[in-house]
């Protein structure tokens, strides 16, 4: 039986969400989480496994995913699993599920963590202006790759939503769930790119060896 760490509504007033299908969780996630943590002050942050996302093909099962994460982060006592998502029979929305956090702790601010790639898709999200009316959006970049259009896009946004977008300087570390699962797929290493307990989950499981209930695509 896995220890749980399950999320508690106390006096939490600074918080990050890290959203994200988590199949599985890697490396990367953790360092842009720690980074949110670090650079903006967060008391906490929760990582939001996403239950039934919309546009996206059957994915690992929920219990899984939410194992993995709990694996990944007990070791960290500021990192915090949410499975209202993976609870919840209904499609996940974010604007849904912020408004939800929001009715529970008014006086909480939110932070949305999310990558450099959803940064360009955000207004493709269902409902961004209401996204927006519950958080600030933390953006990941990495010093190199496309950090001009980054920024161009950080500035374009703001000046749509005055206030709402900040950059998030994260260290370089290039790794993708879709990475690992293709290289489980091909029997390849995944050491060093997802923690430990994961690999030997994945290992223990037979996660994604054929292919099976791995690559989808994006979605909110």
């Amino acid at each position: 039986m896995i220890p749980m760490k399950e999320v508690t509504f106390m006096e939490m007033k600074k918080i990050g969400i890290m959203g994200g299908t988590f199949n599985p969780i890697h490396n990367g996630h953790l360092v842009i989480a720690e980074s949110a943590r670090e650079q903006f002050g967060l008391q906490k942050v929760w990582f939001l496994p996403s239950g039934r996302p919309p546009h996206k093909r059957e994915t690992m099962p929920a219990s899984r995913r939410c194992e993995m994460v709990s694996l990944a982060i007990a070791d960290n006592p500021f990192f915090i699993l949410d499975r209202r998502e993976t609870e919840s029979p209904e499609i996940s929305y974010t604007y849904a599920t912020l408004e939800a956090y929001k009715k529970e702790d008014p006086s909480t601010d939110l932070y949305f963590i999310l990558g450099a790639d959803s940064l360009f898709d955000f207004e493709s999200w269902r409902k961004p202006e209401a996204i927006l009316q519950h958080c600030s959006i933390l953006a990941a970049f990495r010093r190199h790759g496309r950090q001009e259009e980054f920024f161009q896009q950080i500035d374009a946004l703001n000046q749509k939503y005055p206030g709402k977008f900040f950059p998030l300087d994260t260290p370089s570390l290039e790794v993708s769930s879709q990475d690992i699962r293709s290289r489980v797929r091909h029997g390849r290493s995944i050491r060093y790119l997802v923690p430990r307990e994961v690999g030997a989950y994945i290992q223990a499981h037979h996660l994604y060896e054929g292919g099976a209930l791995g690559d989808e695509p994006s979605g909110n």
